[in-house]
């Protein structure tokens, strides 16, 4: 579910992000998680076949600051990138109050001063990234489980022939 005052020409969103940051890895696969309606792509810059060329812009400047590639073609950076992801899995919200006046500057100046030291912020945050990490994946691991439960529950429930597909009843799903 998309953030109401998502504007759909934003999507999809193409992000450019570091993949040897572990910060920065941890965050992209938060937003992979969320991305139920596939309105982001992901894009490792630090990849060797990784051309920035198409976009105009240099891998310097790709790694001073996350960018992003609207449809049409145009070029977000910085804390912009993370208003839209965050608004397009739903959670817009959380980032919207970095976009009034007061604390823009402020997000904006924090945000450049982590991505220029990104990697002394991630050995110095490794095991909280860890522990953020495990959490992460437990939570995701007990929704699957969940999940499997539920069909089979509903599955069991079903009296068809063998063959013949269960009509869904509402009861059965949440």
């Amino acid at each position: 579910m998309t953030n109401n005052n998502a504007n759909p020409s934003d999507y999809p969103l193409t992000l450019y992000y570091d993949g040897l940051c572990p910060v920065c890895n941890l965050e992209m696969d938060n937003l992979k998680a969320r991305n139920h309606q596939n309105l982001l792509r992901f894009v490792d810059i630090s990849v060797p076949f990784f051309d920035p060329t198409p976009l105009g812009v240099s891998l310097q400047s790709l790694n001073e600051l996350i960018h992003a590639k609207r449809p049409d073609g145009a070029l977000v950076v910085g804390v912009e990138v993370f208003r839209l992801a965050y608004s397009a899995v739903g959670l817009g919200r959380w980032f919207a109050p970095t976009a009034l006046p007061v604390l823009k500057p402020l997000a904006d100046a924090a945000y450049a001063l982590f991505a220029r030291n990104r990697y002394g912020f991630s050995r110095a945050s490794m095991p909280v990234l860890e522990w953020l990490r495990r959490v992460r994946s437990a939570r995701r691991a007990a929704l699957w489980e969940r999940a499997a439960r539920q069909a089979t529950q509903a599955a069991s429930q079903c009296h068809t022939a063998p063959g013949e597909a269960c009509p869904v009843r509402p009861e059965t799903h949440s």
